[in-house]
């Protein structure tokens, strides 16, 4: 069975476009479009768009205005769900909060409409991560024409490290995707990336909360004090969420998590002094296993006798799958937060719900 797996994956590898090939090509048809809808957004200047928040909750009013709507709330936008998140935990309903990822979708795959550029337009506080994947964000920030709008970059709110290839994943040893690009100055540029999923660490997620309530802050002065209220609050339970992770990792048995899959987690490993191997980097978007990674994992599953073995949400579980039932194991959600479900979204889950998951899971595989 195992073997059945790994050989159709190979052939599927060799069908699989580089991540970066298309992130040229993305990034060629986005020109395109933001050539095209330029005018369009200069002019609908100031007008609200209609828009409802990410899942179309009507709870959320997006009414973009470029400063204040006619409710006197300002407008904030965010790319993915951790920030949209924290936004809501400070300001609550306080200011109107679009998010632009779409409950469900993913992030690496996401390319912005001529509505999304519209509300970044038209936003007073945008809030996006950084890194390679939001080169998107820089070009459409570097052709707006100058306003008042605040921006924030998640990658700014932290120290940063770079995104790394351990023993085992396909691409380590030098043979990395990153080599497969057709321009050699990109090649260059791309081999030491940063790793941009910088909210996975409770600690990160409490400086990154200080950052959003205090550009909230400066584009709505009148909030200020109730934002540094409710971010005080929130870092508090962040605190706490850190104390049970470092609490877990202290007393474990081991120290080594096992993912069939991405691995964004790197931020959050570090805090705690976890090892880890995993089938890909965090922005990997080369996704089929070869067989030399599929038999390390095994083996290192058995080696380290680990119970279960770990998967992102919203992602392929055929990988984390086959190693379990290779092993004798079971398979388990860890979640980065990156995004929800759209039934998750709309049952109320939050950053802390499901990283309230991942205590629970963690304290499993590491005993």
């Amino acid at each position: 069975m195992i073997w059945n797996f790994v050989l159709r994956n190979m052939s599927a590898g060799n069908r699989c476009i580089n991540h970066r090939r298309r992130r040229g090509a993305r990034r060629r048809i986005f020109d395109a479009l933001l050539l095209t809808i330029s005018a369009a957004v200069l002019t609908a200047g100031c007008t609200g768009t209609g828009r409802t928040g990410a899942g179309e909750d009507p709870s959320v009013s997006t009414e973009s205005s470029g400063s204040m709507s006619k409710d006197g709330r300002i407008s904030v936008v965010t790319t993915i769900f951790p920030p949209y998140d924290f936004v809501r935990e400070i300001a609550g309903d306080e200011v109107n909060l679009t998010m632009l990822l779409k409950p469900g979708e993913e992030t690496h795959s996401y390319e912005p409409t001529p509505q999304d550029i519209i509300d970044i337009q038209n936003s007073d506080v945008f809030i996006y991560t950084g890194g390679e994947n939001d080169v998107w964000v820089e070009d459409i920030l570097s052709s707006m024409p100058e306003s008042d709008m605040l921006t924030l970059r998640l990658t700014d709110c932290v120290d940063t490290v770079e995104e790394e290839e351990v023993e085992g994943m396909k691409g380590s040893g030098g043979h990395s995707h990153a080599h497969e690009t057709e321009d050699p100055q990109e090649e260059e540029e791309s081999v030491h990336e940063i790793d941009e999923h910088v909210w996975t660490s409770p600690v990160n997620a409490s400086l990154i909360v200080e950052h959003i309530k205090d550009v909230l802050s400066q584009a709505d002065p009148s909030g200020s004090e109730l934002y540094a209220e409710n971010a005080l609050a929130y870092q508090e339970k962040l605190v706490d969420l850190d104390r049970q992770f470092r609490n877990i990792a202290d007393s474990a048995k081991r120290d080594v998590m096992i993912f069939g899959d991405r691995f964004p987690f790197r931020y959050f490993a570090d805090e705690y002094g976890l090892e880890y191997y995993a089938a890909f980097p965090g922005c990997a978007g080369d996704t089929e296993p070869s067989a030399a990674t599929m038999v390390f994992l095994i083996e290192k599953v058995r080696e380290e006798n680990v119970p279960a073995v770990l998967k992102m949400e919203l992602s392929n579980d055929d990988i984390a799958n086959a190693i379990a039932e290779a092993t004798g194991t079971e398979v388990k959600v860890f979640y980065s937060c990156h995004n929800l479900s759209a039934d998750d979204f709309e049952s109320g889950e939050t950053y802390l719900s499901m990283m309230q998951k991942n205590v629970e899971t963690l304290k499993e595989v590491l005993n």
